[in-house]
């Protein structure tokens, strides 16, 4: 493809984006899917402070066993002190993914102001003068006509482009692991009920309820196990989210910005004499 070429596929593309920067649909879509990942990132964070909760309780929560008549006390909950704290840093990733929603909303609304739209409009018309008279271009044209283009088109494909990938390739993964999450919390919420009931259920417990109880509770053994056997699963559940919510505000964005860039750069670039880049 000689140059004369390209510069005409150029201008025709300027001026596509020149009348495509005026157009708010583009703006509405981006911003329907990031209030949809703000959803999902603030049910995930409640989920994961649920489950910070019950596991607590649980930590806080003795059993008494009497082994040949020696009375013990045990606390098999302290066992889940590691998954508490990755469920704390896990929260403190949900919040920090649903301010990054937050900020794209806003770069959004800059982006789509009239004032960026106005502005990016005459800079491709001036460049598309420029190189329909086949002049020199400033250094200065490219890169202010970059930089706009970025400003203007960046956010609002890069989170259509980002939404899209996390529906093909992790929306699957999300739903099994944000349902797990809930699965273990009320599992491990239930035995926490059973094991430490509250004034008011243990006052009402009929005395067969107390001997059923008295019954159970000293089979430690197996208590542990199953508080081991949820938090092993809820262990995976929550590096699925993290990879999840990591893919979709951060590798996947970042990694569409700089191939939209590079785009760019590509296409303002016409000859040795000629390139504004």
């Amino acid at each position: 493809m000689n140059a004369t070429v390209r510069r005409l596929l150029l201008i025709s593309a300027l001026l596509a984006s020149a009348a495509l920067a005026w157009l708010p649909q583009l703006d509405a879509l981006a911003t329907e899917r990031v209030d949809a990942g703000l959803k999902r990132a603030l049910i995930t964070f409640a989920t994961a402070r649920t489950l910070n909760a019950v596991i607590s309780t649980l930590q806080e929560t003795t059993l008494s066993v009497q082994p040949l008549g020696v009375g013990v006390t045990v606390a098999p909950g302290q066992m889940l002190d590691p998954i508490n704290d990755l469920i704390e840093q896990f929260s403190t990733l949900m919040l920090a993914a649903s301010v990054s929603f937050g900020v794209q909303k806003v770069l959004i609304s800059v982006g789509g102001h009239a004032w960026v739209s106005a502005v990016l409009t005459l800079t491709a018309l001036g460049v598309s003068g420029l190189l329909w008279r086949g002049q020199v271009l400033p250094r200065f044209a490219g890169a202010a006509l970059i930089g706009l283009l970025v400003l203007r088109f960046s956010v609002p494909l890069s989170l259509l482009g980002s939404d899209l990938a996390f529906k093909q390739l992790l929306a699957e993964d999300y739903q099994s692991s944000q349902q797990g999450i809930a699965n273990t919390a009320g599992e491990l919420g239930r035995q926490a009920a059973a094991a430490n009931p509250s004034g008011a259920a243990a006052a009402q417990q009929s005395t067969l309820d107390r001997l059923k109880r008295a019954a159970t509770l000293p089979d430690v053994r197996a208590y542990a196990e199953r508080m081991q056997e949820a938090a092993n699963r809820a262990v995976s559940d929550l590096i699925r989210l993290i990879v999840s919510f990591l893919m979709q505000t951060l590798v996947f964005p970042l990694l569409l910005m700089w191939l939209m860039l590079r785009l760019a750069k590509s296409a303002l670039s016409l000859d040795d004499r000629q390139r504004i880049w």
